[in-house]
């Protein structure tokens, strides 16, 4: 009788103690989702107001059934092309070299103009909306076309060979469709033109690219923003200069009955030979890069490869409508386009059209007079 009588407040006293747990522990539930309600609910108005703000402050665009991805151009015939952008290689080495002039080139979206040992330049024709029926010289991949590709998610490449540890790495890349013309199947898609002699007799064409990868239909995300006004701080540029090396001095001349700028060299007007029509761009975007040499040498007695960074932010120049603008480039990781911004912050978009980024390298840039204004 003892026990149970003791053992019967102590029961009830735990079970008291339960209930003001229980209910204390609900209020505290209660409290916590008033909280993640109230503050999730802020979060998502200023993630609206952000995302609103951002398209009508020229951030990079979303998708658009009718404009070409990489050009905010129309899409041929109003519809945006079932397939991914293609990058290929293409060599640019100066005389006594075959290189140049170069075929398809004004058939590309983007063009990257990328150094590489020597520091001469190679350039990255990137294709997507418009076809091109002779594209080349196809030349070798360098460590930094990877890098520049990876920003349109699942791209394909395409180069005439390379160093074994950058064509083992493209071949295990599961985001990269990578082909090497020097094998087959792939060879199959280029052809060996008798006007000049190897390695720059290599040609190809988009259709016979794109049928390596028939399974492949997916379009890329845009990689710039586009705006159709200027900043105030945009200056006159009817020529800019880039002396990159001996043999590769850039001069992009503004024709403002063409609304392009003409690409020359030293002085002679760059013609691409599918077209006949002079090389020209509606922007040039000059971006200002570090970079180190990389361990392996990509031919004889040259250096490693130039390993330009193009992930961070550096100084450049975005160069459109006959004005430059100065600018802080901003690609904070691999899968992100490149954005830009003034002296004052403000946002700077691309004018529609096609795009030449020139990647120079700092030490470069440094050097008084390897970039230039002509007002």
């Amino acid at each position: 009788m003892d026990s149970k009588n003791n053992n019967k407040p102590k029961n009830t006293k735990l079970t008291k103690d339960k209930k003001i747990a229980i209910g204390a522990g609900a209020l505290v539930l209660i409290v916590i989702i008033v909280l993640l309600v109230t503050i999730g609910g802020g979060s998502n108005k200023k993630t609206a107001s952000k995302s609103v703000q951002s398209t009508t402050t020229g951030t990079i665009p979303t998708v658009s059934k009718k404009l070409c991805p990489l050009t905010d151009e129309p899409a041929p015939n109003g519809i945006v092309p079932a397939r991914p952008a293609l990058g290929i290689k293409i060599g640019n080495e100066p005389p006594p070299g075959n290189a140049r002039p170069q075929s398809g080139l004004n058939e590309a979206d983007i063009v990257y103009d990328t150094p590489v040992e020597g520091f001469l330049m190679r350039y990255i024709a990137i294709y997507q909306c418009n076809n091109a029926s002779q594209i080349g010289p196809v030349r070798s991949i360098r460590w930094v076309d990877q890098r520049i590709m990876r920003q349109f998610v699942h791209p394909i490449l395409i180069s005439a060979g390379g160093i074994i540890p950058n064509l083992q790495t493209a071949a295990k890349s599961k985001w990269l469709s990578y082909a090497n013309m020097l094998t087959y199947p792939a060879a199959n898609a280029g052809v060996r033109i008798t006007s000049r002699v190897p390695p720059d007799n290599l040609y190809t064409s988009t259709s016979a690219l794109y049928g390596l990868f028939p399974k492949q239909t997916t379009p890329p995300k845009p990689v710039f923003q586009y705006t159709s006004s200027l900043p105030s701080s945009a200056k006159p540029a009817a020529d800019v200069g880039i002396n990159f090396s001996y043999g590769t001095d850039v001069v992009w001349k503004w024709d403002a009955k063409l609304g392009q700028y003409i690409h020359t060299y030293s002085g002679q007007t760059d013609i691409d030979t599918l077209t006949g029509k002079p090389v020209s761009t509606t922007n040039i975007v000059i971006q200002i890069v570090t970079y180190k040499f990389g361990p392996y040498a990509e031919s004889p007695g040259s250096t490693g490869d130039i390993e330009s960074k193009t992930i961070g932010s550096g100084k450049g120049w975005i160069i459109r409508n006959g004005k430059e603008i100065p600018v802080t480039w901003h690609r904070p990781q691999l899968l992100a386009g490149t954005t830009f911004t003034d002296q004052q912050g403000q946002e700077i978009g691309l004018a529609p059209g096609r795009t030449w980024v020139e990647l120079v390298p700092n030490t470069t840039a440094a050097v008084k007079g390897n970039i230039t204004f002509t007002r």
